[in-house]
């Protein structure tokens, strides 16, 4: 909660956030989910027009996407990008982990951090370790099938935040 004469941009500076990389690679997943029903793969300009992102940026989260195996490129006069499994097999965290690494909201909480000298003793880092894993758990349960179920059937351009 704010203290007193604490604005909200100062809040909001110091929440913990989800990175633009793992926004942005959510927008375009869902954008080739929601194209997947063409016959033609999604080209990358068209997805960096549609969702207003640079095609630089673009094309190093299709990086990691597909290394994860989220995301695959067909090569061709008509390539372009498809997803690599059904929108109801890729989960948020899967999409969160793929740009950004494992998920911890504490630098101690990482897989293979170096043991703090508190570990033991610190009850703090067990609470904060429950709160990670319910993070985790929620978005593991989000899927892309479940996110565009949730869309407005209107036929314009959605926008994907979250």
């Amino acid at each position: 909660m704010a203290g007193k004469g604490t604005t909200s941009a100062a809040c909001a500076q110091k929440a913990l956030k989800v990175s633009a990389k793992a926004r942005y690679a959510l927008r375009i997943l869902l954008d080739v989910a929601v194209q997947a029903s063409r016959e033609t793969p999604r080209t990358g300009a068209a997805i960096a027009q549609a969702q207003q992102i640079s095609e630089k940026f673009l094309s190093r989260i299709v990086v990691q996407l597909r290394r994860k195996g989220l995301l695959r490129s067909v090569r061709g006069n008509v390539g372009g990008f498809q997803l690599a499994m059904s929108p109801d097999d890729i989960r948020l965290l899967d999409v969160v982990e793929a740009v950004q690494g494992p998920l911890a909201i504490l630098d101690c909480l990482l897989p293979g951090a170096a043991p703090c000298p508190r570990q033991d003793v610190c009850l703090a880092r067990r609470v904060w370790a429950d709160v990670n894993a319910s993070f985790a758990a929620t978005l593991a349960k989000v899927t892309l099938a479940s996110i565009l179920r949730r869309a407005p059937q209107t036929g314009a351009a959605l926008d994907y935040c979250i």
